[in-house]
């Protein structure tokens, strides 16, 4: 199926109206933050700045996304906004409201979690449900899971996972906020491919959203999404992944959802490895994150970041590829970018080897006293 032009046009007009709603209203937000006290101040060796910057400038692609989806989707259902949307309206203000007070007063973690989970409970309460998934594996004579009473605790899982996933990759000047909007754009051009249209409207809202902030959020950043933006995007993604892309696309749809959020989902998996194996709580905040390890390979903040974006576009890339010319060719094409990616990272790290291997022993420790100044 194919969309028509005029349901091109409202995404387009979808995806403008966000961004410019998000590009003016960044600096109102700015100085909101500073007025209220919503300022990251570096107070450890995991903080990338040096000096104070406001945060909560997530509040900026939320009013850019909003106001776009009240505008656009009417256009789309007349009849109104679905229970399912509605749902994820409520719990997605919810999450804002939840990251203003986090950003100004530094929450503690078990109530944010707490409230995340209601928020989750409110979604799959709206109809947004994981019930049924593809089945792995190809020889089976049954080509679909249904979850039955396992899809209402495996979608509050989902949701606050890829919440929190987004939440832990926002360490670097627009790091988050452009893998975010890298894994909107991937989901867009999915539903436009396969004809939904309401979903595609979603995805152009938060993809406006972002791209209208990125340009004061990019190194060196005027200001910081905070977890306002973080928790957000997280819960907005993870929410819309359920509307479909689970269900639709032959034998490993299931894969669709973990490629297009794959960069947040893998890194925040071995961090909690990571962290078990060292014996540590999982929540336990370290700098040893992907972006973290980049910085200390020698990688300037913009060059970990442009890293990550190649990776993020990479995977949602195989993503679309899947959904489109079939499971073969995207699983072809992820392995030889997976080879390709492998090797580029064991030629630069023999390079980091040699160069360690000329470098004099002072050097080291300048490299060291940089660490214990960021």
């Amino acid at each position: 199926m194919r969309m028509s032009l005029e349901t091109i046009g409202i995404v387009l007009g979808a995806l403008v109206t966000a961004f410019l709603v998000s590009l003016i209203t960044t600096p109102i937000v700015k100085n909101l933050a500073q007025k209220w006290g919503a300022v990251d101040v570096p107070k450890d060796g995991r903080r990338m700045h040096d000096h104070p910057i406001p945060r909560m400038g997530g509040l900026a692609i939320f009013l850019g996304f909003l106001l776009s989806v009240i505008l656009f989707s009417p256009f789309l259902r007349p009849g109104g906004l679905t229970v399912q949307l509605q749902g994820m309206l409520i719990g997605a203000v919810i999450i804002v409201v939840l990251g203003i007070f986090d950003d100004i007063y530094a929450l503690p973690a078990l109530p944010k979690l707490l409230v995340q989970i209601v928020t989750a409970v409110i979604a799959v309460a709206s109809g947004n449900l994981i019930d049924t998934v593809s089945n792995p594996n190809i020889f089976s004579a049954a080509p679909y899971w249904h979850l039955g009473w396992l899809a209402y605790p495996v979608t509050v899982l989902w949701i606050v996972a890829v919440t929190n996933a987004v939440n832990l990759i926002d360490g670097l000047d627009g790091l988050a906020c452009g893998v975010s909007a890298i894994s909107s754009m991937t989901v867009l051009v999915i539903a436009l491919t396969v004809a939904e249209p309401s979903v595609a409207v979603l995805m152009a809202c938060l993809a406006g959203g972002c791209l209208g902030f990125l340009p004061y959020n990019m190194n060196p950043a005027k200001i910081f999404m905070g977890d306002t933006g973080s928790t957000f995007l997280g819960y907005v993604l993870a929410v819309v992944s359920i509307q479909g892309l689970f269900k639709y696309y032959t034998l490993i749809s299931f894969v669709v959802p973990f490629l297009m959020l794959g960069l947040p989902i893998f890194d925040t998996c071995f961090a909690f490895i990571r962290r078990i194996a060292h014996g540590q709580s999982p929540m336990h905040a370290d700098r040893s994150h992907i972006h973290h390890r980049l910085i200390d390979m020698g990688l300037s903040q913009k060059q970990a970041v442009g890293v990550l974006y190649v990776i993020s576009a990479i995977l949602g890339l195989s993503a679309v590829v899947l959904t489109t010319v079939g499971s073969l060719r995207a699983m072809l094409l992820l392995f030889a970018l997976f080879i390709a990616g492998a090797m580029s990272i064991l030629l630069f790290l023999h390079g980091e080897e040699k160069k360690h291997d000329v470098d004099s022993g002072p050097a080291v420790h300048d490299h060291k006293d940089k660490e214990e100044e960021r």
